[in-house]
């Protein structure tokens, strides 16, 4: 009976979407490779001009101004030692029209969702009145990155996937008016199970739902056309940038945002995708350690309109249009307020980079101490300089990786830095019961960031991300002292340790850092 159900599960991967992608990719990598065997037999002239080629494409990729100096190097060596098959990669990979019209595309919703968030003059100045500092970073957000301060908004912290997974079916079962849902990874099992059936049972009161997750973090995960499932249901589905079997850029373009908003008043974010991994009903790499927020109150519209500016096809340019999903919609009552909320999105497209520099803000103006959870410690180089310049000038600077990873090279890469960073001074810290996939900054007892953005290129540079800044907020102190506590769980890493990495490992994994912006 086993083998039997073994035979058909291989025949339905066979016959299956799956299959038939991965299929397409071997042909379109062996069509590449086969054309450069072709021209082989005229190789000294095609080998010359693949080399002027070349020289030319590593000139624009270092006179690129939006691109980082480890990503340039990453395809200048490549270029240089293979430029037939790496330039014709590069070039192929940056002249693709659908490339060219998804950012144009996404720029322009990005321009219209300007008028729907602006920014409150006097939470601006009490903000001015507290710290100058947060009040430059504010305004900067602000002007380039879409991003109010807001107050009139309190958080809730949650320090694992259960307890995040609990306080969101209970404002879920509350919802009345709409529910907006957009998470990187949706898998099947209890977890999705039990907020299906809620989501089922909201349609059927005439509750607007509308659920998008991405088209990669789900693609192995999920039964093809499992969107008509969900349509059928009368769940309003959309899957961000489908993967579809064809050598293309924007496949590095990822929807990892994990958002839900209620009611306009009510919104959730953090690293919790949607799979029983995230709420241990599922063990793959020991403990699955993660953090969230929830907000309610005025800051939730940030994410409303994070939410319909990838949903929506198009922008409406109407200022009223969305005024349904607002937050005081279907809420009549003033807000609390605690301390300045900020939630923000980061698109690989504006050339802001806003997680990357809200996270160097918060380093560079430490002054007593920065404590840092990420999954993927893969710094660039401003990341890495500033870690140790504070580390150098006194600030306690702790980061807390996964013990237990689940992608090893990422690891591998990660180790790379260990010794680097701790000769400087910073504390690393390894999560001894398993797997860390929270992504939090908190320092000085007065700033904090929750969200989804890791410390690694593909957060920081490629991918669509969100998070909340948070200063002067109670909050504040809740992350911190899960920190305190997640260390007692952690091993500190000491030069020791660093120095009994065998030779030949130490080779690999320079190697992998060398490649790490491309991977």
């Amino acid at each position: 009976m086993k083998k039997r159900k073994k035979i058909i599960g291989i025949l339905k991967f066979i016959f299956s979407r799956k299959a038939l992608i991965i299929l397409l990719l071997i042909f379109q990598v062996a069509a590449i490779i086969a054309l450069m065997v072709i021209l082989k037999e005229h190789f000294a002239g095609v080998y010359g001009c693949m080399v002027a080629l070349g020289l030319i494409t590593v000139y624009f990729i270092m006179n690129n101004d939006h691109y980082n100096p480890e990503y340039k190097l990453a395809w200048v060596i490549p270029i240089l030692l293979i430029p037939i098959f790496a330039g014709i990669t590069y070039i192929f990979f940056n002249i693709q029209i659908d490339s060219r019209l998804f950012k144009k595309i996404m720029l322009k919703k990005q321009h219209t969702a300007e008028q729907y968030l602006p920014q409150n003059e006097n939470v601006m100045k009490r903000l001015e009145n507290h710290s100058i500092y947060s009040a430059h970073l504010a305004e900067y957000m602000h002007e380039h990155c879409n991003a109010p301060v807001y107050r009139n908004t309190q958080v809730t912290y949650f320090r694992c996937g259960e307890e995040k997974f609990e306080a969101l079916k209970r404002e879920l079962l509350n919802a009345e008016h709409f529910i907006f849902m957009e998470y990187f990874i949706v898998g099947e099992g209890e977890m999705w199970s039990e907020i299906l059936t809620i989501l089922g049972r909201k349609v059927k009161a005439g509750v607007d739902v509308r659920f998008m997750y991405d088209g990669m973090g789900s693609q192995l995960i999920l039964p093809d056309g499992y969107d008509k499932l969900l349509k059928s249901m009368g769940i309003k589905c959309r899957i961000f940038n489908p993967f579809r079997p064809f050598l293309s850029s924007t496949q590095n373009n990822r929807d990892h945002r994990k958002i839900a908003v209620i009611d306009g008043h009510t919104a959730f974010t953090g690293g919790i995708n949607i799979a029983d991994e995230y709420i241990n009903r599922r063990i793959r790499f020991g403990h699955w350690k993660d953090t969230a927020v929830m907000l309610k109150g005025e800051a939730v519209w940030s994410f409303t309109i994070l939410f319909l500016e990838m949903w929506e096809p198009e922008l409406k340019s109407e200022n009223d249009y969305y005024e349904k999903f607002s937050p005081h919609a279907y809420y009549s009552e003033p807000f609390k307020s605690d301390g300045y909320i900020m939630p923000y999105g980061d698109s690989p497209f504006d050339n802001e980079r806003a997680g990357k520099t809200v996270y160097l803000d918060i380093i560079n103006k430490a002054q007593k101490y920065v404590y840092i959870c990420t999954p993927y410690l893969i710094p660039d180089h401003e990341m890495l300089y500033s870690l140790k310049f504070a580390a150098k000038s006194g600030v306690s600077v702790k980061i807390i990786t996964p013990g237990i990873p689940d992608k090893w090279y990422t690891h591998a890469i990660a180790q790379s830095y260990y010794k680097e960073l701790i000769s400087e001074g910073v504390e690393i810290y390894e999560y001894e019961k398993g797997f860390i996939h929270a992504k939090s900054f908190v320092s000085d007892d007065t700033t904090a960031v929750v969200g989804t953005i890791n410390l690694d290129y593909r957060s920081l540079y490629l991918h669509f991300e969100c998070a909340v800044y948070m200063y002067g907020s109670t909050v504040v102190d809740d992350v911190k002292q899960d920190f305190e506590e997640t260390l007692k769980s952690c091993r500190k890493i000491d030069m020791e340790y660093c120095d009994s990495i065998k030779p030949f490992k130490r080779f690999i994994t320079g190697f992998l850092r060398m490649l790490g912006p491309l991977l």
